[in-house]
Order: C-alpha cells, then structure tokens, then sequence
C-alpha cells in the first residue's frame, strides 16, 4: 500500500520538480528536512535571547515605544549588582532552593529504596505517592491555600493535634517565618514524587548480581548500602538535584497561588522580582539585564554541575 501512494506521489510530481529532486545530494535533501526546525529554534530561542542582551544595555521601555532610545552601556547591570533589594531577592530564593533540594532529595530516595523492596500492595502505594507531581501548580497552589487557612484549614488543626497549640494562633501563608516554610513544603509534597522515581530507576538500574557477590564476601546490609547503593545511584541523585535545582529556580506559579510574594517581599523570588520590573514597573531595559543575570546564573552553575556529573558517571 505504501508504495501505491510513493507511486501516485511521485506521478503527481511535475517533471520540473522531479529533476530538481534527482539532483539534490542527500545532505542537500537533509537540510531540507533539517532547515524549518532550525528557522524554527532560531525564531523561538536564538533572537529572543540576542534581543534580550541587546536591551539590556537600553532604557528601553515597552510601554513607552515612542520615547527615544538611548545606549546606557552597564548602568543596568550596575543598578541590579547594587541593589540591596535584589539580593535580599536572591536570598530567599537561595533559601528556597537549598532546602527543596535537600528535602526532596533525601525523603524522595527514602521513598524509593522502600519502594524497591517488593511487598503487597506495591503498585498501588506508588500510584498514591505519585500522584501529586501529576497535577496542576495552580490546582495545587489553591488547594494548600485552602489547607493553610488558620480558621477552617486542615494543617492547622494536624498542627495542633502534635503539639497543642491554638490552630487560630498562627497562619503559615501571614506569617514572616512561617510563609517561606509553607512553600518549601507545598513544593516537597508535589515534586519528591518526581526524585523518587528518579531514585527508583537508578536502584532498579542495579545487577543483583552484585549484592550476591557481596553475600558471599559476608558483607553486610549496611556495608552493602554504603559501598554499592548510594555509589551507583548517586549520579541519579546527581541528576534529580539537576532538574529540581534548575526548576525551582525559577519558580513562580505555585508561589504566586499562595503567598504573591508576601508578606512583604519574605517569598519574593528572583522570577517574582524580574516579572514586577518588567511587567508592572515597565523597566524593559532594566529586567532584560535582570533576566540575562539570571540566566547566565543558572547556566553557569548548571554547566559546572554537568561537569561533575560527568566525572561522577565516568568512575
């Protein structure tokens, strides 16, 4: 059937065309194929970023187009590198970021080895922990707002049943201390679920063959923990602290759903702050340098990561 259609496709060709066609060189008829991905990738991702650099060195303001535009060279980067407001911004989310991963890492790798040990009813407690990552930030954000209410909420009320203070004594979404711990936790619930299944595969990635040897050297299950499981699993730990690390980073739906930033500016992360200066301030010039910090931040970071990922892998 396939070559009936390749038939009448190639009669239907006109006989102009068809030339061109027999003349092309394979990796002439590559590029063909190749090319409208690239225009693509090219109009989506590559100017984008130029542009952005570009404005960066701008006092370009999108809500002013007609005002002229003028070359301000490093004003911008000086601005943001100075500003105490910016790095109170980044600290909070350096805070954020440092005990998600930390968190996440250790009870979704817990949750995993216990996974990995068959028992009844295994399938259906990993349908259960899963299903969380499953839903949508704003779903989830709504739904902890809710949890977190002090009069009506149920995560007072668990609260004060371990520890026996008023559940209306205390709000965690209010609170200056508490609010920034109300997100890490929304966050852990949703996404230790993903670093789990990391972890599992990478446990399931390991030869039994192995953990017998090391029964018949009379290694024990401890010894066998240290020396083979956290060895050959850690470039999947690695790789889980990757992804969480560049996703929380930039965070901004799920913290938007539950504190807006507040109160004051406690929660205000970096992608918070960057979407104020560029969407509510107007300063286009201003946060194209803030976002170009930003990225060059997390690339950084993330390439010398990937490097130590590498000689991890390669041991």
């Amino acid at each position: 059937m396939s070559t009936s259609v390749m038939d009448r496709a190639a009669r239907a060709t006109p006989p102009p065309v068809a030339k061109q066609i027999k003349g092309l060189s394979d990796r002439a008829i590559a590029w063909i194929f190749v090319a409208p991905t690239i225009i693509i990738l090219l109009a989506i991702n590559i100017f984008p970023l130029i542009w952005t650099i570009y404005l960066s060195f701008t006092n370009y303001a999108v809500n002013r187009p007609n005002r002229d535009v003028s070359f301000v060279g490093l004003r911008n980067y000086e601005r943001i590198l100075s500003d105490e407001g910016t790095w109170a911004t980044m600290q909070a989310t350096a805070h954020f970021l440092i005990w998600t991963i930390v968190i996440q890492v250790l009870i979704g790798f817990t949750l995993a080895y216990l996974i990995n040990k068959k028992f009844r009813g295994n399938d259906l407690w990993t349908t259960i922990i899963v299903f969380p990552m499953m839903l949508s930030p704003a779903v989830v954000g709504n739904f902890w707002t809710f949890l977190y209410q002090p009069q009506i909420g149920l995560f007072n009320y668990v609260v004060s049943f371990f520890t026996g203070a008023d559940p209306s004594s205390f709000s965690m979404i209010a609170s200056v201390d508490l609010a920034p711990w109300a997100i890490i936790i929304v966050d852990t619930w949703m996404w230790t679920p993903f670093v789990m299944l990391i972890c599992l595969a990478g446990l399931r990635s390991i030869p039994d063959s192995i953990y017998e040897a090391a029964e018949c050297d009379r290694a024990s299950k401890w010894r066998q923990f240290w020396t083979i499981t956290i060895p050959m699993i850690l470039p999947f730990l690695m790789l889980a602290v990757l992804f969480r690390g560049i996703e929380n980073f930039k965070m901004f739906d799920l913290v938007v759903q539950l504190t807006g930033g507040g109160p004051g500016n406690t929660t205000t992360l970096t992608s918070i702050d960057l979407k104020r200066e560029a969407f509510e301030k107007w300063r286009t010039g201003f946060s194209s340098a803030y976002a170009v910090i930003l990225f060059v931040t997390v690339f950084g970071l993330a390439s010398i990561y990937v490097k130590a990922l590498n000689k991890v892998k390669a041991r």
